[in-house]
């Protein structure tokens, strides 16, 4: 299984970006996909999410009107637009991948390795 985020680097305030998260190895129309950020010393909070089919979104009320959750599962890829990116979205952001087993009420999870964003005049 791999999950492979790009797209990270150095934007200024205002500015966009677009990751994209590669996967492999699992059957991901079967999985919801989310997008998490990190920064030093904090925990991994979940920036947007999108259910297996696409028809669903979520979103971190901080980032509601400015980023963008996608997905196409015939390419197996999960993407992330940033518009109006602020000093505060800096942080390494995470793509997860997440099924739910109703029969064992257990998550499957799966992570990427993380891609840098640093928002910075």
């Amino acid at each position: 299984v791999q999950l492979v985020e790009s797209g990270g680097g150095l934007v200024q305030p205002g500015g966009s970006l677009r990751l994209s998260c590669a996967a492999s190895g699992f059957t991901f129309s079967t999985y919801d996909m989310n997008w998490y950020r990190q920064v030093p010393g904090k925990e991994r909070d979940l920036v947007a999410g999108i259910d297996r089919n696409g028809g669903s979104t979520n979103y971190a009320d901080s980032v509601k009107g400015r980023f963008i959750i996608s997905r196409d599962n015939a390419e197996n890829t999960v993407w992330l637009q940033m518009n109006s990116l602020k000093p505060e979205d800096t942080a390494v952001y995470y793509c997860n991948a997440a099924r739910f087993n109703y029969a064992t009420h257990t998550t499957r999870l799966y992570w990427g390795q993380g891609t840098q964003v640093t928002v910075s005049s």
